[in-house]
């Protein structure tokens, strides 16, 4: 029973100070890494380079990310979460506010990858942070307040460059989203409450060869960082093309007014929090392939040469990429831990690796699927992409989940674990 009350409960003063506080974090996170994404045709057409080579000022900063994420998280961890990713978020906005003094297209996208690289430590602690420090029959809840944050910080950032961006050009949205950055940073750090859960010991890059192939062999994770890897890179892709899309014929809107389809983020806010609780009351096995199958279906809506049809769609993209994304990462962490010798927080990085991998090389490949063949060819990309996740979501349902071998409350022996279907 003892394990049941670890954690902050849901509804008492510091669960919601943590989720406050991460919401922040997330906030400020997505709100540089995504400021530039409804600015891609501003910066197609400032730099004069294509619609695909345009989209490496946010690849190059998903590409440092997910490079970065594993050996930084992993060893980062052990020098204390609060206190890392409160430095990654005051680097990452100090450099948001020297992106827009970039001379070049090339300055631009080295200085949107070291923000990558900055920020690789935190999405992973700000998970295992959640899985350590809330009781684990509301992680689920937890999580997908985490990604609520992340959504509408995503949200922010496109929409106010956009907003900023045709008043005053994409210099002054860069250094107004930095700004913003910064003050989500301070009002982070002033609300995480103490960690109630020790700091793990710390490890050191030579040593992780081990805790990585004890996640990287487990088919389970295996599957659910495939899963992340293609929803992210089809995701993207649906967010990177639209605005050039919709500023084409027949739809010809002014870019200002294109970027508002961003306001859809807003429902990924709602899905991420209800899949998340939804997971926690019938199971993740029920969940996770069936948010998928409504991303599909919502990327065919979009299909038709229609502005009702293209946003009801987009709306059904988000809703659910952003509910698969909750119940899969919150699996990962909680997967992990039941793991011998598993570790929530390495785990975590190696969901990010590949989600941010899928960002970068997905959201590429896509604007190659778009030059080539248009939207309908970003159609058929993007189904692919899901349908290998769906697939993947599938073959999970059949993979038994480690738990401890017995429930009879008595201390466990290392390595003391047998495999069950779970939710």
């Amino acid at each position: 029973m003892e394990d049941a009350v670890v954690g902050h409960e849901r509804g008492t003063p510091g669960y919601r100070r943590l989720g406050a506080a991460l919401w922040c974090a997330g906030l400020a996170t997505f709100v540089l890494v995504y400021c530039v994404q409804g600015l891609l045709p501003t910066l197609a057409a400032q730099f004069r380079v294509s619609s695909s080579t345009s989209s490496l000022v946010l690849s190059a900063t998903t590409l440092g990310l997910a490079l970065a994420v594993v050996p930084l998280a992993s060893v980062a961890e052990g020098w204390g979460r609060a206190r890392v990713m409160t430095w990654a978020l005051a680097t990452s906005a100090v450099l948001g506010l020297v992106a827009p003094l970039a001379p070049n297209f090339a300055a631009l996208v080295g200085v949107r990858a070291l923000q990558g690289v900055a920020l690789a430590a935190l999405p992973a602690l700000a998970m295992s942070h959640v899985t350590a420090e809330v009781a684990p029959r509301w992680l689920g809840g937890a999580m997908g307040m985490l990604i609520a944050g992340n959504s509408l910080g995503g949200l922010s950032g496109r929409l106010i460059a956009g907003v900023v961006a045709d008043f005053g050009g994409w210099r002054l949205a860069l250094a107004v989203i930095g700004l913003l950055s910064l003050i989500c940073t301070v009002v982070f750090h002033l609300l995480l409450p103490p960690s109630l859960a020790p700091a793990p010991p710390r490890t050191r890059l030579r040593d992780l060869g081990g805790p990585l192939r004890i996640h990287l062999s487990d088919p389970g994770l295996a599957c659910l960082f495939g899963i992340g890897f293609l929803v992210m890179g089809a995701f993207v892709t649906v967010y990177n093309y639209l605005g050039f899309r919709l500023i084409a014929p027949p739809f010809g809107l002014p870019v200002a007014l294109s970027g508002l389809i961003f306001i859809a983020y807003l429902a990924g806010t709602w899905a991420s929090t209800t899949a998340g609780r939804l997971a926690d009351r019938l199971g993740r096995r029920r969940m996770l392939w069936v948010t998928v199958l409504v991303a599909v279906a919502g990327t065919w809506v979009t299909g038709p040469a229609w502005l009702p049809s293209v946003l009801v769609g987009l709306l059904v993209v988000t809703i659910g990429f952003f509910g698969g994304h909750s119940v899969a990462s919150s699996w990962v962490g909680r997967r992990a831990s039941l793991l011998p010798g598993g570790s929530p927080g390495q785990a975590s990085s190696l969901y990010l690796f590949a989600y941010y991998l899928g960002s970068s090389i997905g959201g590429s490949l896509g604007g190659i699927a778009y030059d080539h063949g248009g939207w309908l060819g970003v159609v058929l990309y993007v189904t692919a992409l899901l349908a290998g996740a769906i697939g993947l979501g599938l073959l999970l349902r059949r993979i038994p989940s480690p738990v401890p071998a017995t429930k009879t409350g008595k201390p466990q022996e290392a390595g003391e674990y047998a495999t069950q279907p779970t939710r």
